[in-house]
């Protein structure tokens, strides 16, 4: 009964807060944290890139999406003739970069009498200038398709594309000029930029080839992916998310050592939050920074706690951590909002008036995750408290998350299946099982027993997105499933290597390469942040995966 009244007097003042400081939560510290985080902007590194080679594609079942790149013919085959004999070509790069195209067209023969006419279409995976794009079914907007009309009003000139691209491949078809001369393109570079300035250090050289691979695939996607902020992905989006965050400065911190773009984000995104002081979960730069309003997502609002911890972990920055400690205490009010007598969190209330995402999956059953992120947020949290020093302020927070534990395993927690079922229909997920492991509802022995038992299960709704695969892998390193832990990645990331990927993606299901939560799988993002975290687990746990197996 006592918990019972404490949890009603928490609402009552949750909401009693929400209205008393409607005008603005943070008001004394706002305009500090976006200042600092202005402070923090980074200069980005350019470096110029030529293309490798033209390429035609060509349809191909064995290839990813059907469609693979074939040798054409050399760079210098297109700079050495007139481009009217070929109308329509396709450049490779040789690698994924995120910049400025640029291109010089020079007279052959005649004097240029009218504009000349091209469309350009930007591909980072060989489907996406393959198929086309109209007439356009996705769900978000055509516009953040990668297609250009240019048109070059004086010859010879070099015309750059001012928006920033995130390609490999480059499709340059002709759509008018004058029959009465000829040019040639001379030139071609993309401009590309980042901010991962270090070099990372070489992993073991008993390193498997695989690992390696997997590694310089991840390396390259978080690179492409450090912009002036964690980007979720450098060609659509291209904004800061909490969730994205989290990863990103992971893989960051064992790999490029970026630590003040982390501090940049963790600045920005408390200094956006909304007149509440509730997270919101993504935000703009441009043309001044500014929220995406009104988008809400209770895990990321969770998951900014930790990250703020895994920041003060491998920087020791107490100062930034205690500036930043009234965001993280204050997202632990959105619990209160949501916890019922009975230690569960009331879903159907929270999945009504939050976006709870967890994952790509559809038809996935979130109740039994978000209790299982609850407890993990709860526990990381108080230990964010212990080194600033707060723990006053946050003293409930052992016997709540007792509560919800014993709850969790009370109400969710299946005996004879070993496993944690969500909602009406009992649904059982990967996603259950890796939140209430994560947040250690489940001792180490049982955790095992729970993870062998939803690997061999038909029917368990297995995860969606290298997001959710992610903490997978780290459930199965907490669980002392090491070689699970290996063999799932080189599986999983190792699958889009084989694949052809040279940046890791935002979707990848091996038993449907054409899934797209937008409806139309070249919108896409074929280089995402939160597919980068083999990084962080191939550093961190050098005894599980740089060691060669074969010895």
């Amino acid at each position: 009964m006592k918990h019972c009244n404490l949890n009603l007097l928490c609402l009552f003042f949750f909401f009693l807060s929400s209205i008393a400081f409607g005008q603005d939560y943070y008001k004394t510290e706002r305009q500090t944290w976006l200042s600092k985080a202005n402070e923090l902007k980074p200069q980005l590194t350019e470096m110029i890139k030529h293309p490798s080679r033209l390429v035609h594609t060509v349809e191909d079942k064995t290839s990813f999406q059907g469609w693979k790149a074939v040798d054409s013919a050399p760079m210098d085959s297109l700079y050495k003739n007139a481009f009217t004999k070929d109308r329509a070509v396709i450049i490779d790069f040789g690698e994924h970069l995120t910049g400025y195209f640029s291109f010089t067209l020079a007279p052959l023969m005649q004097t240029p009498d009218a504009p000349v006419r091209f469309k350009l279409t930007f591909g980072e995976v060989p489907s996406e200038v393959s198929v086309p794009f109209d007439p356009y079914k996705g769900s978000l907007s055509r516009a953040w398709l990668q297609d250009e009309v240019v048109t070059a009003m004086d010859v010879p000139s070099t015309i750059t594309i001012t928006r920033r691209l995130a390609f490999r491949y480059v499709k340059i078809e002709m759509i008018s000029q004058s029959v009465a001369f000829d040019f040639k393109i001379t030139d071609m570079s993309c401009k590309s930029v980042t901010s991962a300035s270090a070099f990372p250090e070489a992993l073991s050289a008993g390193t498997e080839p695989m690992i390696k691979k997997i590694d310089q695939v991840g390396l390259k996607t978080l690179q492409e992916c450090m912009q002036t902020v964690y980007e979720d992905g450098p060609k659509r989006d291209r904004r800061l998310w909490i969730g994205d965050l989290y990863l990103e400065s992971l893989a960051n911190s064992y790999s490029f050592k970026n630590y003040n773009l982390t501090k940049r984000c963790l600045y920005l995104l408390a200094g956006l939050s909304d007149q509440n002081g509730y997270l919101i979960a993504t935000v703009f730069e441009n043309p001044e920074p500014h929220p995406q309003t009104g988008t809400h997502l209770m895990d990321y609002s969770f998951l900014y706690n930790v990250a703020l911890k895994e920041y003060f972990n491998v920087t020791n920055d107490i100062e930034t951590v205690n500036s930043l400690w009234p965001v993280a205490k204050r997202q632990l009010d959105i619990i209160y909002a949501y916890l019922q007598p009975n230690g569960l969190m009331n879903y159907d209330k929270a999945n009504k008036e939050w976006w709870l995402f967890f994952d790509w999956k559809e038809g996935l059953h979130k109740e039994a995750a978000l209790q299982g992120l609850t407890i993990y947020t709860l526990k990381q949290t108080y230990e964010l408290a212990r080194i600033v020093n707060k723990q006053g302020e946050v003293k409930d927070l052992p016997l709540l998350i007792d509560k919800m534990t014993q709850a969790a395993r009370k109400y969710l927690y299946d005996k004879n299946k070993n496993l944690f079922e969500s909602g009406p229909q009992k649904q059982i997920s990967y996603a259950s099982q890796i939140w209430m492991i994560l947040g250690d509802v489940l001792s180490t022995k049982e955790s095992r027993k729970c993870l062998n038992e939803i690997i061999h299960m038909k029917g368990a709704f297995y995860p969606g997105s290298p997001y959710l695969y992610h903490y997978y892998i780290q459930a199965l390193i907490n669980s002392g499933m090491n070689e699970e832990a290996r063999k799932t990645i080189q599986n999983y990331w190792g699958g889009m290597v084989t694949r052809g990927a040279d940046t890791f993606w935002e979707v990848y299901d091996p038993n449907n390469e054409f899934l797209s939560p937008y409806n139309f799988y070249p919108i896409n993002s074929y280089c995402h942040a939160w597919s980068c975290t083999p990084v962080y687990f191939i550093r961190k746990y050098p005894e599980i995966f740089q060691t060669d197996r074969k010895h």
